[in-house]
């Protein structure tokens, strides 16, 4: 399972991106990563029904690929991409129409990875991807080291489901 949230406009409309999911019952994640940052950002306007997120970003750079399954873009400039069957929404209301969240859940149908950003383990490159994260207010925060560390007591099939064999 995978999921994100969103909330909604200050008008009451709820993001197109939510609507759409529901509505087509498929959605793509794209990995925000710091060379990504301003496309993300400027994804994130409040735009009319009908006008496309797509063209605002491509003046950053970014280009659409299409999803292997499904006639949705993606961002060809993410190393890392799913292809999301929707499962649910749950909606979280607010004290006020942006305080009121959707939280979108679904199953990863596909995922694609550029092979220049896998180790020679077959890990991703954190480090070498940057990926971003929000972290609240207008603060992000961007991942360029990494460490690990190993449960204490943790048995045999434990430590295979977190190294991702299970």
């Amino acid at each position: 399972m995978v999921m994100f949230s969103a909330n909604q406009y200050p008008d009451g409309r709820r993001k197109d991106t939510v609507l759409n999911a529901e509505q087509t019952g498929w959605f793509v994640w794209n990995m925000a990563t710091y060379d990504l940052r301003e496309a993300v950002n400027v994804s994130a306007m409040a735009l009319e029904p009908g006008e496309s997120e797509w063209d605002r970003i491509a003046e950053h750079g970014v280009a659409k690929v299409y999803a292997d399954n499904h006639p949705i873009p993606m961002v060809a400039e993410s190393p890392v991409r799913f292809e999301c069957r929707y499962h649910s929404t749950h909606r979280i209301k607010g004290d006020s129409n942006v305080g009121t969240i959707d939280v979108v859940f679904a199953h990863v149908d596909t995922i694609h990875i550029d092979d220049d950003v896998i180790t020679a383990d077959g890990r991703l490159d954190i480090p070498r991807i940057q990926p971003i994260a929000r972290l609240g207010y207008f603060d992000y925060t961007v991942v360029r080291e990494t460490f690990e560390m190993r449960v204490p007591g943790a048995d045999g099939d434990a430590q295979a489901g977190l190294e991702g064999r299970a």
